[in-house]
């Protein structure tokens, strides 16, 4: 059943193209749909056992892949927002066939980089993933796609080729006899200075899916230049994968090294929250501004994972998963904007007078996203800072001025939009229809549900972050 869960989407995607036209919609829809209730089923029964076997003997390579706990909760938010993402795209991209085929092979892509536990396995998921959001971005993006593409492609693949040297040399160095987790966590790299080297190469890999700054130079164009609708941000957003490798691999791989840098990495991670928070308060363009917001995100994911901390990569792992929810709502309710108003520019004005549900709901998602108590982001971020004060107190002081910027950009900007005085002439402004309220609401609502309650997700989450820091003899 793991392995329907994972190559289930693909398999549609692929049959999307036989399919009559007609059917193409409610076929795709039903997938996410079937996917995410296999994962809902995963939780229930507490997770799959490791499943392992051999993929190429002769170079050590197999297939061993598990859903539990944080990569459990991961994979649901995932199966999740590719629902939405499909309901969505099926009101709003018109022969929508291309797109619906591509978010399902990218969510294949995705599921296997979580069930991977397997090096080289995970490697070829991560490059799975990349293929139909370079696709999407040079079908549907906009007018300068290319520059933007380009820019993705190359930091990604250049990550990835470190990535993979430093796999290698994992395995080299350790003499494992093959790729898989529990095998290099048995033969370690020995030599300190060897085992820097190689988590420096597989940082850098992470650091560009984080993203963490300086890596970070393609994230805004590949958000403002893909779709306006939102749609291919969505599964964007579910691709900012650095925070859950470092967590999942080096850790585990790179336990020495990973202790030596923490002040170093620390830093670079509050940096780049307060940073990426300076930047947003700036932006005019609603896309670039939930970019440079997505980043500073992450910068407070890396510094929770950084922290070594056990409650600081809890509220990492949770702030990950819930990240998802709002912020991908987010630039789905931003492509609903621009579809009424024909700009993605904060300052359109007077847009709650016209579409109050549109501007309700949008500011519930907001309120998320900058960590309002009762959200699932608050549960989050207030882990994070918790834990990494224990560790490094100024530098999280640093990132807890994060929190004050987050709501100047993020009221600055809603405010603009939604209530400063619309330009006279301008063209009327539609409500929320049909399914716009699905896609928007249950993500809000699963947001307050875990802003509330977090118990579900914590029980995933708490045990797999002690089984990881049990390499480093906890913290």
């Amino acid at each position: 059943m793991l392995h329907l869960m994972i190559f289930l989407p693909l398999l549609v995607s692929l049959l999307l193209t036989l399919a009559p036209r007609q059917w193409r919609e409610e076929i795709a829809v039903a997938a996410t749909l079937l996917t995410l209730g296999l994962g809902v089923a995963f939780w229930i029964a507490g997770g799959t056992p490791l499943f392992i076997r051999d993929w190429i003997p002769p170079l050590g390579v197999t297939y061993a892949a598990q859903l539990s706990g944080v990569s459990l909760m991961l994979a649901l938010v995932t199966a999740f927002m590719s629902f939405i993402a499909c309901t969505y795209a099926a009101r709003r991209i018109p022969n929508p066939g291309t797109m619906l085929s591509l978010i399902l092979a990218m969510e294949t892509g995705l599921l296997g980089i979580f069930a991977a536990r397997d090096l080289v396995l995970f490697y070829v998921f991560f490059e799975d993933a990349l293929l139909p959001a370079l696709l999407m971005l040079a079908i549907y993006g906009g007018p300068n796609r290319m520059n933007a593409l380009v820019k993705f492609a190359a930091y990604t693949l250049l990550g990835s080729l470190l990535m993979l040297l430093s796999i290698i040399g994992v395995k080299y160095y350790g003499g494992s006899p093959t790729f898989a987790l529990r095998d290099l966590i048995a033969h370690p790299v020995t030599d300190t200075r060897t085992e820097l080297w190689l988590y420096v190469g597989f940082l850098l890999a992470m650091m560009v899916k984080l993203p963490l700054w300086p890596l970070h130079a393609w994230l805004p164009d590949f958000h403002e230049q893909n779709h306006a609708s939102g749609i291919p941000d969505v599964m964007g957003t579910l691709y900012k994968v650095g925070g859950y490798g470092i967590f999942t691999f080096a850790i585990a791989l790179f336990p020495q090294a990973m202790q030596d840098t923490r002040p170093l990495m620390m830093g670079l991670a509050a940096f780049t929250a307060l940073y990426a928070a300076w930047i947003a308060f700036h932006q005019h363009h609603w896309k670039r501004l939930l970019a440079y917001a997505g980043l500073s995100h992450m910068g407070f994911v890396a510094l929770g994972v950084f922290s070594l901390n056990e409650t600081a990569i809890i509220g990492a792992m949770y702030l990950l998963a819930f990240q998802n929810l709002y912020t991908g709502a987010l630039f789905l309710g931003t492509g609903m904007l621009q579809e009424r108003t024909g700009s993605l520019d904060t300052r359109v004005g007077g847009v709650m007078t016209q579409a109050g549900a549109l501007g309700g709901l949008t500011m519930g998602l907001w309120f998320a996203s900058i960590g309002v108590p009762g959200m699932a982001g608050f549960v989050g971020e207030f882990s994070i800072l918790m834990g990494a004060y224990q560790v490094q107190p100024w530098i999280t002081f640093v990132a807890g001025l994060t929190t004050i910027a987050a709501a100047a950009y993020a009221l600055t900007a809603f405010q603009h939009t939604f209530w400063q005085a619309r330009p006279f002439g301008s063209v009327l402004v539609s409500d929320l229809r049909g399914g716009e309220w699905l896609v928007l609401a249950l993500p809000l609502l699963l947001a307050i549900f875990f802003g509330l309650y977090s118990a579900p997700a914590l029980q995933l989450i708490q045990p797999a972050v002690r089984a990881t820091l049990a390499a480093l003899g906890g913290n």
